[in-house]
């Protein structure tokens, strides 16, 4: 795991994003899904929201996923994943001084048909979120079931990422505008932020 990190971080501070296929074993992609499983019968899944702290609400046109946030009490494979990313933040630090200090992290699942608009991750007037993380928990993905993360500004054109289980996917967080293009079938990963001290 640590020499993942370092291979992330080397190239997040060369590229302004990065990508590493195999972040988590197919094992402990089996496990977080189930536990993402779990917390859906539970109810703690929502819609997932849009707009400022004045206008916020739920518009699916606009943003179709679900999510539930990683709270206590957590499962043992997310506990593991917490401890995998608290060495991927010292190692960001490292290599990029970027002076990280903690992580929010939620599920995210979006059924067949939905996607997310282009956006950014920073709400407005606040700038805590400084690298953006995905970790996919997808298994057997094929590529007529969409669903692919577009990065824009990279190079002059857009960059799509496959939700292939296990990958993991990190980019600088500031003015980043992304999207989920519309998926065919069941999408779930896990979407965080390594955040500044606020």
């Amino acid at each position: 795991m640590a020499r993942r990190a370092d291979l992330l971080a080397a190239r997040l501070a060369a590229d302004g994003w990065a990508l590493e296929d195999d972040f988590q074993s197919a094992s402990r992609v089996a496990e977080l899904k189930d536990c993402a499983e779990r917390r859906r019968v539970r109810g703690e899944f929502g819609g997932g929201r849009v707009g400022g702290p004045h206008r916020e609400g739920r518009w699916p046109d606009v943003r179709g996923d679900y999510t539930a946030w990683l709270r206590e009490p957590l499962f043992a494979a997310e506990r593991q994943l917490l401890d995998d990313l608290e060495g991927l933040r010292l190692e960001l630090n490292r290599q990029g001084m970027l002076g990280l200090f903690d992580l929010e992290m939620h599920y995210a699942w979006y059924p067949p048909g939905t996607g997310y608009a282009r956006h950014v991750d920073r709400p407005h007037g606040r700038s805590q979120r400084v690298v953006s993380l995905v970790l996919y928990l997808n298994d057997s993905w094929q590529a007529s079931d969409g669903g692919e993360l577009r990065l824009h500004g990279l190079r002059g054109r857009p960059v799509d990422v496959a939700p292939i289980g296990g990958r993991m996917v990190c980019f600088l967080t500031h003015e980043r505008e992304h999207e989920v293009l519309p998926t065919h079938a069941a999408r779930f990963s896990l979407s965080g932020w390594f955040r500044l001290r606020e």
